[in-house]
C-alpha cells in the first residue's frame, strides 16, 4: 500500500505574532538571503499575501516573484513588506564572540 503525503505549509501554522516574529528575526540574525525570502514570503502567506502586498504597495505578482526562490526584492519592497506585515527592523553591533 503506498504512503500518502499531504503538502505542509508552515504558514498555516504561524497564528501568532510572536511566531511570526520569531521566525523573522531569526531569519534576519541568520544573514540568509534565502532564509529571510522564505521567512518573509511565509509569513506575508500567513497574514494574506493579498494583503499585504497592498499594504506594501506592490502587486501581488510582484510580492510573489520578489520573495521567490529566485527573486531579489528592492529595498523598498523589503521596507515596505516588513512594514505591512507589522513589523519593524532594528540594528545593532554584531556580539563578541
Amino acid at each position: 500500500m503506498p504512503i500518502t503525503t499531504t503538502p505542509f505549509d508552515p504558514a498555516q501554522h504561524l497564528t501568532s505574532e510572536q511566531a511570526q516574529a520569531e521566525l523573522l528575526a531569526d531569519a534576519f540574525e541568520s544573514g540568509n538571503e534565502t532564509y529571510i525570502k522564505t521567512a518573509l514570503a511565509t509569513v506575508a502567506r500567513a497574514k494574506g499575501m493579498s494583503a499585504v502586498a497592498k499594504d506594501a504597495d506592490v502587486s501581488r505578482q510582484a510580492l510573489y516573484q520578489g520573495l521567490s526562490e529566485a527573486g531579489d526584492p528592492r529595498l523598498s519592497t523589503l521596507v515596505g513588506v516588513v512594514k505591512a506585515l507589522g513589523f519593524t527592523m532594528t540594528i545593532r553591533t554584531e556580539a563578541a564572540p
